[in-house]
């Protein structure tokens, strides 16, 4: 481990240093010290790390590792560092290995008995979720959501009833697909949209799912995006806080607006039991009577 100024005391081992994720001041003066006294620095994209570097005058030498190679120099790089080298791993923003590579590398590192040793610092995932006004007690990350729509929403109906706080990854260029997704799959929960963090068009949109999804559904979409969306535990909280029984001319006015946009029949159902933090055979009830009122 390092000790503080002193670059000579890094001992052999692989370093996992989080990066700025825009504002390049958001960096630790220990990661500083990681970077100028490693031996090599493994990056994602030795270009864009190039320019951190250079920025903070380290001339450390740089490799690149990504999907498409780190299968294959994992293990060489391992007996490197067994033989006693310092290594750094940097993604191309924030903390590695969190939806970029380094899985297997580190592994590689542990079969041979190396250390490996995380020198926190930035993340997309902590900012977002902190500054989105969403519980932070729990929370689930669950990457990039998938790219095609089918796979999409098969995920984000595998984490309706997560009880905390959902936080996803999105490309700029599907984030409106997506959310208009959620909307439809999750209800009218709290959610936030976090853009450009630490940079200077940085930006939190905050709403619910449909008035997120609407904000963006026309809207063309440029830098980093992390959506945060409120778990299953906050719907039914606020569900039971309200303390009234179900308004039967809202749900009926809602299920006709979901059928009226092709949802089908029980989708529309569970999407609002979601909604109301109840069992869907009661927003079943609710509207079986509403109908027979209206006969």
């Amino acid at each position: 481990m390092p000790a503080e100024n002193d670059n000579e005391s890094l001992a052999a081992g692989l370093y996992l240093v989080a990066t700025p994720i825009g504002n390049l001041q958001d960096i630790t003066l220990r990661a500083l010290a990681v970077l100028r006294a490693a031996d090599l620095v493994l990056a994602e994209d030795t270009r864009r790390t190039r320019k951190l570097l250079t920025h903070y005058e380290i001339r450390t030498s740089l490799k690149s590792l990504h999907d498409h190679n780190e299968g294959r120099l994992a293990q060489r790089l391992a007996e490197r560092v067994a033989a006693g080298e310092r290594m750094a791993l940097v993604s191309n923003a924030g903390t590695p290995l969190i939806s970029d590579p380094g899985h297997s590398l580190v592994r590689a590192m542990l079969d041979v008995g190396v250390a490996v040793v995380p020198i926190p610092g930035p993340s997309s995932l902590l900012a977002a979720l902190t500054g989105s006004g969403l519980p932070v007690d729990r929370f689930t990350f669950c990457g990039f959501l998938p790219r095609k729509a089918g796979a999409r929403r098969r995920l984000l109906e595998s984490l309706a009833d997560e009880p905390g706080t959902l936080v996803f990854l999105e490309s700029p260029r599907r984030l409106a697909r997506s959310l208009a997704d959620a909307a439809e799959v999750l209800g009218e929960r709290p959610a936030a949209v976090a853009r450009e963090l630490t940079k200077m068009h940085e930006e939190f949109i905050r709403g619910t799912l449909p008035e997120v999804a609407a904000r963006f559904a026309d809207t063309e979409v440029r830098g980093e995006v992390t959506v945060c969306v409120a778990g299953a535990s906050v719907v039914k909280t606020d569900a039971a806080s309200a303390g009234k029984p179900l308004d039967r001319h809202d749900l009926d006015r809602r299920f006709a607006q979901l059928l009226e946009e092709g949802t089908p029949r029980k989708e529309a159902l569970k999407a609002l039991a979601r909604r109301h933090g109840v069992p869907r055979r009661e927003i079943y009830r609710a509207l079986l009577v509403e109908e027979e009122e209206t006969r």
